[in-house]
């Protein structure tokens, strides 16, 4: 069953809370332990049961595609060319056929890797050793004995009810195949993959989509023999033996994946929880990112309506860090949004700080209109942040809350080392900008008079000119010229 999260409708659940009775997505979460199921509730601070990525998986007959490609990866090409060349290499004696038994058993044991593997998540084929090392090919002769007893089981029937029973017998036992072998892969049990109450459950849960995946495999099946048959009708014994091996391999693989997929996508139902484990970055889950976990609770709490708890939250973060952006423009945000002027004027000097980095013109003039309202004739203390702000404002073309920032500023910052850039910029903003000359040259009169030891002063005669020209004031060109 799909679940959306509380505070993202239309997100995929992840976790739930039994203690709150809330459901949350991998955005809420994002210093959940996936790889071990991990997770507290961000409300109550209780162990969360993991939903895994069932909720977002897609639907297996949405994936045709990708369960006809599966066997074309490297891993399972390598599997299925080993399996597949080496007994035609081998001459036909008593090793040739204990290679080619070990194969075989190789090959099965690839394949119901391939459904467990899939179950868990993983969506890319397991790697080649799976096939060749390690435990697990106990599988086969497990899956051997389930045959044998499906058999004396459709053999019983039929010596107790004849032809009729015996059919009916048959056709449930082809029926509750998939199921078996499903059963056999992830819980490696001859008792459970034989054991009708558990695979009539299995199938109950998953539901009709059972049977349009037994549509699917039987289709498959008959792709797989019609495929080989032609290879047979149509080519030389040796080679047509080379295809009908290849093609039954990788009929098989994508049949067990599809299984395993429908494993997954069914997990809930089926009671346990995997997600997609190949998205996963190795050491990803050891290196969580706390402003991550620090982002989700302030949107939890700001869709809670908890606004004084997201201001606290934020003015505790600019204690530890006072020049961090991202929390300044959250805190920015929420106090314009809650018209709070004297919080705002109060933190003036970082947010208009954090606006001239940002070059942020428009944000800035309406920051700077609101202090205005509860503070006629502000203007900033600092010199430095004073020029910055107005540079971002004539850049921005907010050409006359630039002028008022820049007002009487050789009075309010004697001696300030900004000043001939000060009354560039204001000259600027008068001639560019508002299209008053005469009150550009003034500025730009004043600053070559009192500023004569400054570097700016060789450039203010070119400025000047443009004034007199009624030119733009861009001041003098670039050269490259080497005397």
């Amino acid at each position: 069953m799909r679940h959306d999260c509380h505070y993202h409708p239309g997100e995929p659940a992840k976790w739930h809370c039994g203690e709150c009775q809330m459901h949350y997505c991998s955005r809420c979460m994002p210093d959940a332990n996936h790889r071990r199921q991990h997770a507290l509730c961000p409300q109550c601070n209780r162990v969360m049961r993991y939903l895994g990525a069932a909720t977002e998986a897609v639907p297996f007959w949405n994936r045709i595609g990708a369960f006809f490609r599966y066997p074309f990866h490297t891993d399972p090409m390598l599997v299925i060319a080993i399996c597949t060349l080496v007994p035609l290499l081998i001459t036909g004696n008593i090793v040739g056929l204990i290679v080619s038994l070990v194969l075989v058993l190789a090959l099965l044991k690839y394949t119901y890797a391939v459904i467990r593997h899939t179950a868990e998540g993983h969506m890319k084929p397991p790697p080649l050793a799976v096939a060749f090392t390690g435990s697990g090919f106990d599988i086969v002769i497990l899956q051997l004995l389930v045959f044998i007893l499906m058999g004396a089981l459709v053999g019983a029937a039929g010596m107790l009810g004849g032809p009729v029973l015996m059919l009916v017998m048959l056709a449930l036992v082809v029926l509750a195949l998939p199921a078996s072998v499903m059963v056999l892969a992830m819980e490696h049990s001859v008792a459970a993959a034989v054991n009708p109450l558990n695979l009539a459950v299995l199938i109950s849960r998953i539901g009709s989509r059972y049977f349009l995946l037994y549509g699917y495999l039987i289709l498959l099946s008959v792709a797989s023999g019609a495929a080989q048959e032609f290879a047979f009708n149509h080519f030389a014994p040796h080679l047509a033996n080379i295809l009908a091996g290849f093609l039954n391999s990788t009929f098989t693989l994508m049949l067990f994946h599809m299984l395993g997929y429908l494993l997954f996508q069914y997990q809930e139902e089926l009671g346990f929880a995997s997600d997609h484990q190949d998205q996963e970055k190795p050491g990803e889950s050891q290196g969580r990112d706390r402003t991550r976990r620090f982002d989700a609770d302030i949107d939890m709490n700001l869709k809670d309506g908890n606004y004084d708890r997201v201001e606290s939250m934020l003015k505790e973060s600019l204690k530890r860090e006072p020049a961090n952006a991202c929390r300044l423009q959250q805190l920015h945000s929420l106090l314009t949004a809650r018209d709070d002027r004297q919080e705002l004027y109060r933190y003036h000097p970082r947010l208009l700080a954090m606006l001239a980095d940002s070059n942020d013109g428009d944000t800035m003039a309406g920051l700077l209109a609101t202090i205005e309202s509860i503070q006629p004739g502000f203007k900033p203390d600092d010199p430095e942040l004073t020029l910055r702000c107005a540079k971002v404002l004539y850049n921005r073309g907010q050409f006359k809350p630039a002028l008022k920032l820049l007002q009487d500023f050789h009075k309010r910052f004697p001696g300030s080392e900004c000043l001939p850039h000060a009354y560039l910029t204001m000259a600027q903003a008068l001639a560019n900008g508002l299209g008053q000359w005469e009150k550009a040259t003034a500025f730009l009169s004043f600053v070559k008079k009192r500023c004569a030891n400054h570097p700016l002063h060789e450039q203010i005669d070119v400025y000047l000119q443009q004034a007199r020209n009624r030119e733009p004031l861009k001041g003098p060109r670039a050269s490259f010229n080497v005397e």
